[in-house]
């Protein structure tokens, strides 16, 4: 018989410390590089800025990208969200990538504010400019695993 007291995770959960909520507030509040690995004759991984949203990692890049080529071929892909300070903690995983091209103008813009917020006006001008071309990456049908060695790496006294 089905628990429909405990919500569902809008993906699926391997291994490591942390709940759904916990993964989810995580991919919400990190504001570092997504790093995504896709396959081809060689591994490639390639660092890019995300938002989560609902089980959903979004990226955005340029429609005639090495990476939208690769994952035109194979769709399949692996991720990290960690950063390279201590505590080392963070999200690995692993799902299917989606091309959404009609949504790649507005990822830009969400990435825009979450990354560079009214920072780096140059950066942004010169990224706008080249809107017309974006596409979202989708990534979804997630399946994750955690690590946060938090509790033994305490701070340098």
């Amino acid at each position: 018989m089905a628990d429909f007291t405990q919500p569902q995770a809008p993906f699926g959960i391997v291994s490591g410390p942390w709940d759904a909520k916990q993964i989810g507030d995580f991919l919400s509040d990190s504001v570092i590089p997504i790093r995504l690995a896709t396959a081809g004759e060689w591994p490639m991984v390639q660092s890019m800025w995300f938002r989560y949203e609902a089980g959903r990692l979004w990226c955005a890049t340029q429609k005639n990208s090495v990476l939208v080529a690769r994952l035109g071929r194979n769709p399949r892909c692996g991720f990290e969200v960690a950063a390279d300070q201590p505590p080392y903690r963070g999200v690995r995983g692993y799902g299917s990538a989606r091309i959404a091209a009609e949504d790649g103008q507005q990822t830009l813009l969400h990435l825009l504010d979450r990354y560079l917020g009214q920072e780096n006006r140059e950066l942004r001008q010169w990224l706008l400019q080249r809107a017309a071309d974006e596409v979202a990456v989708v990534l979804e049908d997630l399946a994750v695993s955690t690590w946060d060695f938090s509790s033994r790496m305490s701070p340098q006294q």
